[in-house]
């Protein structure tokens, strides 16, 4: 090899694929866990807008 003839390599292309793929993956699964938090719903924020009961 001369001095002109070297890069990265496929090693190196496999090893950032694979951790792309990983990411797409996690980012796929925790998209998922999201929607199925459900948030409480906060009654005394309806009462200082003057969203809840009549007292």
């Amino acid at each position: 090899m001369d001095a002109t003839s070297y890069g990265p390599g496929l090693l190196s292309f496999i090893i950032v694929a694979a951790i792309g793929l990983a990411l797409f993956f996690l980012l796929k699964n925790m998209n998922k866990q999201m929607r199925k938090i459900q948030v409480p719903h906060d009654h005394h924020e309806d009462e200082r807008r003057g969203n809840g009961p009549e007292a």
